[in-house]
């Protein structure tokens, strides 16, 4: 895997997979987001990125099946898709609030529902 960053980079992890010709971009830029807690995203068992707040991430990977999954600390998303040769999927990840969420921030603990979809 190799990657490419916006202005607002999410926090790689090093890339351990060859390059290829199809893409994954991660993106954190709901105005439903919370703003607050990280989302770690993994790709085929290995972390690729961390997403704070209004932050992308790009990945170039090779054409075939590959399971994504999202985690807030609190919730786990995962998909699992093929990709075809020159196809780019994007993913868009939302902390979001729910019931309780802000009256429990008083207590030092909050959940946060976590929202991972495939846009296109």
């Amino acid at each position: 895997m190799t990657e490419s960053r916006s202005h607002d980079e999410a926090r790689p992890v090093p890339p351990r997979a060859p390059t290829g010709d199809a893409r994954i971009t991660f993106h954190r830029d709901s105005p439903s987001d919370v703003g607050f807690r990280d989302i770690f995203v993994s790709m085929d068992g290995e972390q690729v990125a961390v997403l704070e707040p209004d932050q992308t991430f790009t990945v170039n990977v090779r054409p075939g099946p590959h399971r994504v999954r999202a985690y807030n600390t609190l919730f786990w998303k995962t998909h699992d898709l093929v990709l075809k040769p020159g196809e780019h999927a994007r993913f868009v990840a939302i902390n979001k609030a729910g019931f309780g969420t802000f009256a429990l921030m008083i207590l030092g603990a909050s959940p946060l529902y976590l929202t991972f979809e495939r846009d296109t």
